[in-house]
């Protein structure tokens, strides 16, 4: 079984290097590294050049390429149309493994051979602390299939992430892969769609760790408010809605996503649309009061002062450590 293990690059010079790292200290070493740089204006891919040109490849090769920017779906797609493995796995350049995260997912899809796609469990990296994802699983779960809708659902924590999966070929290219024009969910919404149609897979152990103490400016998420098409609370789910765990999933996210964009009054229409669908006695309390009790302008002040609280919060903070 062999791995093709996919990179994307974009600004992310002083991470890069610890992410490839850890996919070169596999213990598992039957695959290939493909880095692509998305048109960093930082010296990223220059490190990158550097450590190829330094250490040692894996047995299946490495190659690094530069293409002009155009985010990181089409990124990602790009990378799986090099690889020359079936099976696909994701590390984002900011992020890392641990040694035994190709080993053990190996031992996953032999255990599973029927999933379409396969996940490990991760930490979250924060402020220096790493944190276990709270997967919502039962109590004592190991290892097996799992319903991601409801799982995820749960606790609203992802079960699967864009460093902690790796899918079938065969079944990326079915899908299309992720859709370009997205730039906030592509992961989410290519991972439904596997999830609708084929088994998924899931290792409750933490062996990747996702990096939320990247600065602000060289994060994928940030304050940023999307149009429409490139958020993938507005896209146009059909027969998914149909689900029931899916559409469960689908309001949870909705009422806690869409608050910046309700506030602001940006997607106004799209909003009003979502919203109107929303089966409010489900949810908790609070959100009525925050969409359909509270005065607009008020939840905005409150939502400020909130904001501005937690930057003092987090320069205290830093101020300490340093």
């Amino acid at each position: 079984m062999n791995f093709s293990v996919i990179i994307p690059l974009y600004n992310k010079a002083p991470y890069i290097e610890k992410a490839v790292r850890s996919v070169l200290a596999q213990t598992y070493k039957e695959f290939e590294l493909i880095v692509i740089d998305d048109g960093s204006i930082d010296n990223s891919y220059e490190i990158v050049q550097n450590l190829f040109s330094s250490l040692t490849p894996p047995s299946g090769g490495w190659g690094a390429t530069s293409q002009q920017n155009q985010g990181v779906s089409t990124t990602r797609n790009n990378g799986v149309k090099l690889a020359k493995y079936d099976y696909i796995s994701f590390l984002d350049a900011d992020d890392w493994w641990a040694p035994t995260y190709l080993e053990e997912m190996k031992n996953l899809m032999e255990d599973y051979p029927e999933a379409g796609i396969y996940g490990s469990s991760y930490f979250k990296v924060k402020n220096g602390r790493y944190i276990p994802a709270g997967i919502g699983v039962e109590p004592g779960f190991e290892k097996g299939y799992v319903n991601y809708f409801e799982i995820y659902a749960k606790t609203m924590w992802m079960p699967l992430t864009s460093i902690s999966v790796v899918i079938r070929k065969e079944v990326f290219m079915a899908e299309n892969g992720f859709k370009p024009q997205l730039k906030l969910g592509e992961d989410f919404d290519l991972w439904v769609r596997i999830a609708l149609k084929y088994p998924v897979a899931l290792l409750n152990k933490p062996l990747a760790y996702y990096n939320q103490d990247v600065d602000v400016k060289n994060r994928a998420v940030g304050v940023a408010l999307y149009k429409p098409e490139e958020h993938m609370l507005f896209s146009n789910y059909g027969v998914l809605m149909e689900n029931p765990d899916f559409k469960w999933l689908y309001e949870k996210l909705a009422v806690y996503g869409l608050l910046p964009y309700y506030l602001s009054g940006i997607n106004k229409m799209e909003v009003s649309r979502i919203l109107s669908g929303i089966r409010w006695r489900l949810h908790p309390f609070k959100y009525v009061l925050y969409y359909r009790v509270i005065p607009r302008v008020s939840m905005m002040w409150w939502f400020k002062i909130r904001s501005l609280l937690y930057i003092l919060k987090q320069k205290i903070i830093h101020g300490i450590k340093e």
